[in-house]
């Protein structure tokens, strides 16, 4: 890290943290309340989980605005800025969502591994700060990069209920999950939040070329994450098609909203770092 002194990081770690103890809740509630009913799951333990989620949204927050003011631009070049962005962004969406939609409260126990799964990824992950690139200071940036966020955690929720809808097939689980209602009523909220998905990649595709028109003077280039973030949106798009023209299984559908979450991770997390294109913020 080159003598640097990285305040981020004690944030940092208190974030992970809260995550970990939301999950240890939300797992201690269901074995405490499976089978027990709807109102059983309803009551007190929720309001735990959702205060450790806003205390780790809060202290992401601070690691954020600490590494912003300290290396003086944005979370948006390195693999360890963006790994505590989008750990910033999917849990403060989630928070919404778990706040205002009760049915959606048992899926903390997908959802918070996979932002656990990055929690441990970023600490692996050299803190130091990267050279931003003057094609980054632009304001369609900022459009692409929000209408991303929103489009991997509206994946993310589906994902968190196509995952209780396949978890319902092992025995001892599904005693556990017996309070959610059905997996049709799980299904269709799932394909809800997976068409604002496909909303919001697609405002991402077109904010993403007005910005390099703006920045490198074309509009697309078919580099390795344009190539896949249009084909992840032709994915969910023939998904979301095949979801309401045709009998698909509500098990055949859960495993399609995973898979394209899985994708979309990939891509973001992935396909910038091998290539040499202009997204890896050598440009």
């Amino acid at each position: 890290m080159n003598g640097e002194v990285v305040t981020e990081l004690p944030w940092l770690y208190a974030g992970i943290a809260s995550y970990a103890l939301a999950f240890m809740v939300t797992g201690i509630a269901l074995l405490r309340t499976g089978g027990a009913g709807a109102a059983a799951i309803a009551a007190r333990p929720d309001r735990y989980v959702l205060g450790l989620l806003v205390g780790a949204v809060a202290l992401l927050t601070i690691s954020l605005a600490e590494r912003w003011v300290r290396i003086g631009h944005g979370p948006f070049v390195d693999l360890f800025e963006l790994l505590i962005s989008q750990m910033f962004s999917l849990g403060l969406v989630y928070t919404v969502a778990y706040w205002r939609i009760p049915l959606l409260r048992p899926t903390a126990i997908i959802v918070l591994p996979v932002l656990l799964c990055m929690g441990a990824w970023v600490l692996t992950v050299d803190p130091a700060a990267s050279a931003f690139p003057p094609t980054y200071y632009h304001d369609w940036k900022w459009a692409h990069v929000i209408f991303g966020k929103f489009f991997l955690a509206f994946c993310l929720i589906g994902t968190g209920l196509a995952g209780i809808i396949l978890l319902r097939d092992a025995p001892v689980i599904s005693r556990l999950l017996r309070h959610m209602p059905s997996d049709a009523v799980l299904d269709t909220v799932a394909w809800r939040f997976m068409l604002l998905a496909l909303i919001f990649e697609s405002l991402m595709l077109i904010a993403g070329a007005v910005w390099a028109q703006d920045a490198w003077g074309r509009y697309w280039a078919w580099d390795a994450l344009e190539t896949s973030s249009f084909i992840n949106w032709l994915l969910l798009g023939i998904a979301i098609h095949v979801r309401f023209t045709y009998r698909v299984s509500i098990r055949a559908g859960a495993a399609a909203i995973i898979g394209i979450f899985v994708f979309a991770f990939f891509t973001y997390f992935g396909a910038p770092f091998y290539s040499e294109a202009a997204h890896k913020g050598v440009i």
